[in-house]
């Protein structure tokens, strides 16, 4: 009865002409219910995503990975041709200018603070000041900055720190008396003015030598480390679920450099991308996030370049008791109860050449399955997801691993297509296709009987364009959300086969949410993602007729009170959906969200005014049907009795 119903389901739409945009929906005849886990999100160590983009850090490699040279020249340029991004820039160098004659600025490696070397400044005693500097930094009048420098020097030195406003007033701070042995001094600002291109300066006076272990500077309104205003828009998507840290990142990413403080964890280059990896946020920071926006992790193991037992440690770490010795280690930084994790990927994209630590899948299928039972020992209802790829890869690691996971994660990315109609319509297509072969697989492949491992679309979305947010930093436009609500549909098509999807990247890296270095916005595919996740009904109900170029999906509200209709029109002209409702009938007001602006290539940046907007608003429903305007998504939930 269920397969019956399930084929029914997914082509009960026929695409017909302009004229024939009737349909009748089958409040009664209900498809499997659509899991929450459908809106989840995806964050990697990548780009502007977190650094530049969800923690608050302003300053650029604080902990002094880059060797201060005398020749400034902190900038690279390069370009990512395979997705036509066109150039970029990326840290490549120091973004430390020396204050001084050249030959002020050594590198203490004999005893650096933290990493391979710490800068050492020579304060020569002629009444000069010396030390560096670092521009670039934007401040909002009125607004407070607080933040610390980590100092050691001769006690002949005074050391001062100032916020150089774009006026040229300085606001000081003098750091006190130095040792030999590093000391943590706070630091604290008000701006007096709003600056564009600011800058921290550090000099000594006097005589001798200061060596410089760390520095920060985060605005005042930081929560835990976090942007707030970026917090606020995360909490306005209601995202279930967030994957972290990686992507191509966690394969070569040790877990034990994000823990303890946060200023000795030693910088890295960034394994897998470019720019550095300062190990501010590791574990405890993102588990922190969680908590703070009501969202579930999801964490990715190295199984790339990392062992077994590196991976058995790290879920110690996050869920033994402190009886353990993970969990006794991870008691010693500060959590003594143990996380909630229960979701992990094992690993990410192990069929790909570019991943580090790729191998065949025969060898690879041993490893996941070694991982999964060292998982499982230290925490038997663990949810475990695998790595898959429709085709041959798929086809083993099913036959190989079923007993050996949960879920299956695929992941698709959609380039851009000029036609606004074939353009929306890509990844849904992919969606779809990517259904079509699990169900292929469920009958082809017998260790899979009795089974139901469901597939974690773990990646997905738009990728082209310029990078005009650092690094995969693309923009969305308003077509880009047209084809992210035409996803959302095949999703719930699909209910049976997809559990869990997770949109790449969150923020500025391929994200749903921009930022500027003082503000953020919803992209326009963040709007789509928001407004489904709050507004649409999870118990997918019976469409049959023809809807034109109109894409239509519903379902039922979870206490079956309200049905929600979502109708998106990729189309240059307005429409309507004549409906037939059956022996149910529509009492009552009704309410419609819509979607929409200017044109297909509107965009949202951030610190402007929004062009793609959503809107809410009371009607009352009639037998005409429902509207829908050009190049827009429309959203109705109705009182049937």
């Amino acid at each position: 009865m269920k397969a019956f119903f399930l084929s029914l389901f997914l082509v009960g739409i026929v695409y017909g002409s302009h004229a024939d945009q009737r349909i009748k929906v089958d409040t009664s005849t209900e498809a499997v219910p659509i899991s929450r886990y459908i809106y989840g999100q995806f964050i990697e160590h990548l780009g502007k995503s977190i650094y530049g983009g969800l923690w608050a850090e302003m300053l650029e490699d604080r902990k002094f990975y880059f060797i201060v040279r005398d020749r400034y020249a902190p900038w690279g340029t390069t370009a990512d041709p395979y997705w036509d991004s066109g150039p970029y820039d990326y840290l490549s160098g120091s973004p430390w200018k020396v204050i001084g004659p050249p030959g002020t600025v050594s590198m203490d490696d004999s005893r650096p603070f933290t990493g391979i070397h710490s800068p050492s400044v020579s304060v020569p005693g002629d009444g000069s000041a010396t030390g560096i500097s670092q521009e670039g930094l934007a401040l909002v009048q009125g607004k407070s900055y607080s933040g610390r420098i980590v100092l050691a020097g001769d006690a002949g030195v005074t050391v001062s720190v100032h916020l150089v406003q774009d006026n040229g007033e300085a606001l000081a701070q003098p750091a006190g008396t130095l040792s030999d042995t590093y000391r943590i001094i706070p630091l604290s600002f008000r701006a007096t003015a709003s600056s564009e291109n600011a800058r921290i300066e550090i000099t000594g006076t006097g005589k001798g030598n200061f060596r410089i272990g760390a520095v920060s500077l985060m605005p005042a309104d930081k929560l835990d480390g976090w942007r707030p205003e970026v917090v606020a828009l995360l909490k306005e998507l209601g995202a279930p679920i967030y994957r972290w840290p990686g992507g191509n990142f966690v394969s070569g990413y040790n877990w034990r450099d994000g823990i303890g403080d946060r200023d000795t964890r030693p910088p890295r280059q960034n394994p897998a991308w470019k720019g550095v990896e300062s190990n501010d946020v590791g574990i405890h920071e993102f588990m922190d996030l969680m908590v703070m926006i009501g969202a579930e992790p999801y964490v990715a193991l190295n199984t790339g370049l990392g062992t077994v037992e590196e991976v058995a440690q790290e879920v110690q770490y996050c869920v033994g008791t402190a009886e353990t010795p993970m969990g006794k280690l991870r008691s010693s930084k500060g959590h003594p109860e143990p996380f909630h994790v229960s979701w992990w990927a094992v690993g990410n994209e192990m069929y790909g050449q570019w991943q580090l630590g790729h191998m065949p899948i025969g060898e690879y299928v041993r490893k996941h399955n070694s991982v999964v039972d060292a998982i499982r020992a230290i925490d038997p209802n663990a949810q475990v997801v695998g790595v898959g790829s429709v085709g041959a890869w798929d086809e083993t690691i099913l036959k190989e691993s079923a007993s050996h996971m949960n879920l299956i994660s695929e992941h698709i990315y959609r380039k851009e297509l000029q036609d606004v109609e074939a353009h929306s319509r890509q990844l849904a297509s992919d969606i779809d296709r990517i259904a079509q072969a699990h169900r292929y697989y469920r009958k082809s492949i017998p260790e899979l009987a009795g089974r139901d491992i469901r597939i974690a679309m773990d990646e997905w979305n738009y990728w082209y364009g310029h990078y005009v947010y650092g690094e995969l930093g693309v923009q969305y436009h308003l077509k880009d959300a047209l084809g992210v609500a035409r996803g959302l549909h095949a999703f719930f098509r699909n209910s049976d086969i997809y559990f869990m999807a997770n949109y790449a990247q969150t923020v500025n890296v391929i994200g749903g949410i921009k930022t500027s270095r003082t503000a953020a916005i919803l992209d326009t595919t963040g709007v789509v993602l928001k407004l489904y996740r709050n507004h649409f009904g999870t118990i997918p109900v019976l469409i049959a007729g023809r809807t034109g170029q109109l894409d239509v999906s519903a379902a039922l509200t979870e206490d079956r009170k309200a049905v929600t209709i979502a109708i998106m029109n990729p189309t240059s002209t307005s429409d309507r959906l004549v409906v037939d409702w059956g022996p149910a009938r529509i009492a009552g007001n009704a309410t419609r969200w819509t979607i929409t602006g200017p044109d297909p290539m509107a965009a949202n940046v951030p610190g402007k005014a929004p062009n793609v907007v959503l809107r809410e608003e009371e009607f009352i429903p009639g037998p005409s049907g429902l509207d829908v305007g050009a190049y827009s998504i429309a959203m109705y939930r109705l009182a049937p009795r």
